[in-house]
């Protein structure tokens, strides 16, 4: 029995070696085992590589591709009828239904303008009452001429400052033997009057004085408070910018003579009402023009 256990020991042993299959020695098992052992990592590597490289191209895919279109659909009510966006139209940057995304609607077309009104004037002469309320008869703005000498005027305080003296032709002189008296209680820079003879003068052909009236677009009515001496006067008006025209005449040969001229006239913001009032003829030694003040309602 011992004999046979001694064979089973030494089967597989030649020259004192163990043998392995197919002639295999044990080092050379292990330098096949290592070499797997690498295949195997390599295979894992490139296996760890692969992945990451088809995670990268997804998620580029994913950033870089082109937006995708949404069809907006709008939400339907209980009734089963399509829920319309409010009256005031959708708000800025809202998707419209039907557009694509960045897409805008076409701007509305523009509402058609309302006409110009033509500029109107016409104008009416009469007697200057004997005293003359500015406050009143001026409620937007009124000018008066010659209670501080010939240079300085006193205006409507707080007035809408739509009444412009431009200027005009020869010297002014002041002076306070008026025929009429003008009163106030709303001035600056003489707070109030209780009656004013006083206004301002320019003697010979061609003299006179250039007023402005601002327009706003509305009816306006502008009361010219002026006069003459041994003199044929010539009040022209006219709008700024064309429109409508007209002169009138005042004459007297021999004395003084005044008159309130009521001039209606509309014409655009911006406009102006021009009036010049003009020695036309001297009939007498310094036949001049006067100008007592100018009121606007």
């Amino acid at each position: 029995m011992s004999g046979g256990s001694v064979g089973q020991q030494d089967h597989g042993r030649v020259g004192g070696r163990t043998s392995y299959p197919h002639g295999q020695t044990r080092s050379a098992l292990r330098r096949l085992a290592r070499a797997r052992q690498r295949r195997r990592w390599l295979l894992e590597v490139l296996a760890a590589f692969a992945c990451l490289a088809a995670l990268v191209a997804y998620l580029g895919t994913e950033r870089h591709d082109t937006p995708r279109e949404e069809s907006a659909v709008l939400p339907v009510a209980p009734t089963g009828r399509p829920v319309l966006p409010p009256p005031g139209g959708t708000q800025p940057g809202a998707v419209t239904p039907g557009l694509r995304p960045r897409q805008r609607p076409p701007s509305p077309s523009p509402s058609p303008s309302t006409p110009a009104v033509p500029p109107t004037l016409t104008v009416s002469q009469s007697d200057v009452p004997a005293r003359v309320d500015l406050s009143a008869v001026g409620a937007v703005d009124w000018v008066q001429w010659g209670h501080l000498g010939a240079r300085t005027p006193v205006r409507k305080r707080h007035g809408s400052g739509g009444i412009r003296d431009e200027g005009g032709r020869g010297r002014r002189q002041s002076y306070s033997n008026n025929p009429e008296a003008y009163a106030w209680r709303d001035g600056a820079p003489v707070g109030s009057a209780d009656g004013t003879m006083s206004g301002v003068y320019t003697c010979d052909r061609g003299s006179g004085f250039t007023l402005a009236v601002a327009a706003d677009g509305q009816s306006r009515t502008v009361h010219l408070y002026a006069g003459l001496w041994m003199a044929r006067a010539r009040l022209d008006l006219r709008i700024s910018g064309g429109g409508p025209a007209s002169t009138v005449r005042l004459e007297d040969p021999h004395t003084v003579r005044t008159a309130d001229f009521t001039i209606r006239f509309r014409a655009p913001a911006g406009a102006k009402l021009l009036m010049d009032w003009t020695v036309e003829e001297s009939l007498g030694d310094c036949g001049n023009v006067s100008l007592q003040a100018v009121a606007l309602r």
